[in-house]
């Protein structure tokens, strides 16, 4: 973002990875997801001439083109501020961006772009320290919602936080607060990590479509297995502060596995199940990172395991990288916006 006195200012979002807990964010669930470095957003072009008249202009004639991520946020981050008797100076601004996030393969690209575009907005109009880290993965998820997109708060959480976030989505606390109970941990409790995606992906967004109008209308076997999912962070947590790699490896397979009764082989889609299994059967554990088209995944047995898997996914003609995970964003600036520290 640069301002008409030239002083730019610059955001990143990166891609996440929805470790443990995923799909339970969207169903009052539990979620352990953490940053990748592999992969960011640094923002769409657009010159404003300022924030109240476009907000206006979309009031009328709506949103279009390649740039309706960046006119969600403005319009959200913009109502927020008059809703909560936050004033904006009036100065013009332009934003552009870039991406390296590959679509579609369920590692939140475009909430990405928004994030990055909701941390500009903040540092232009200086406002960082009145609006709470709780609530922007909100504004961001918002401005999805008015484009259509259904996704949860697990992606945004991860991606305003960074590094490894243990989350709990719990009815009682959103209905409350408006917000789940976000608490990071340590990034060393980590072991190494392998990302394998495929450079041609299905549409990620459909995963979604009939499990959520089942769990809607009072699923008994959509509800209780998505209870199930819910508790796996729970028990990841665990494994994590106790280094119990095994019992992590189990919960990563139960996880996809837990997903894959939900959802059907013919939602999940074939190229998708073939990530999971090619890390499977060399006895790698193996999930979704969001929705389908990447799989983290944790090889056990070591580099050599890890080779090995490189090798067979270079011969299915998969992409195959160790994951950087990336710490935490926040500054003291956000720290002390937060509810609790």
């Amino acid at each position: 973002m640069a301002t008409e006195k030239n002083a730019a200012i610059e955001h990143r979002a990166y891609a996440r990875v929805g470790f443990l807990g995923n799909p339970s964010d969207v169903y009052y669930g539990r979620a352990i997801s953490f940053s990748l470095g592999n992969f960011c957003a640094s923002l769409p072009s657009i010159c404003f001439i300022s924030l109240v008249l476009k907000v206006n202009r979309l009031e009328s004639d709506g949103y279009y083109g390649g740039v309706r991520l960046l006119m969600a946020i403005c319009k959200i981050f913009h109502n927020y501020c008059k809703d909560n008797g936050i004033n904006l100076h009036e100065e013009n601004f332009t934003l552009s961006y870039d991406t390296n996030i590959p679509r579609q393969t369920g590692l939140s690209g475009s909430s990405a772009i928004v994030c990055a575009a909701l941390s500009c907005l903040l540092d232009f109009y200086q406002v960082r320290h009145l609006i709470k880290v709780e609530v922007r993965p909100n504004l961001i998820l918002n401005a999805e919602k008015e484009l259509g997109i259904v996704a949860g708060l697990q992606d945004r959480v991860a991606q305003v936080y960074g590094g490894l976030v243990y989350m709990d989505f719990n009815k009682k606390h959103m209905d409350e607060l408006g917000h789940g109970e976000y608490t990071p941990m340590d990034l060393g409790l980590l072991p190494p990590l392998y990302l394998i995606y495929a450079e041609n992906p299905s549409d990620s967004g459909k995963v979604h479509s009939t499990v959520r109008q089942r769990w809607l209308d009072g699923d008994n076997f959509i509800i209780s297995t998505m209870e199930e999912v819910a508790n796996i962070p729970l028990e990841g947590r665990k494994a994590l502060i106790e280094k119990d790699y095994a019992k992590l490896a189990s919960l990563m397979n139960h996880n996809f596995d837990l997903r894959r009764q939900m959802f059907g082989d013919d939602a999940l889609g074939a190229m998708n199940i073939e990530m999971v299994e090619i890390a499977r059967r060399i006895g790698a554990a193996s999930k979704f990172t969001g929705s389908g088209g990447a799989v983290i995944v944790f090889c056990p047995e070591g580099p050599s395991q890890a080779k090995l898997l490189e090798d067979n996914c270079r011969t299915a003609g998969f992409v195959f990288q160790p994951t950087q995970v990336m710490p935490s964003f926040l500054n003291e600036v956000d720290l002390g916006t937060m509810s609790t520290r």
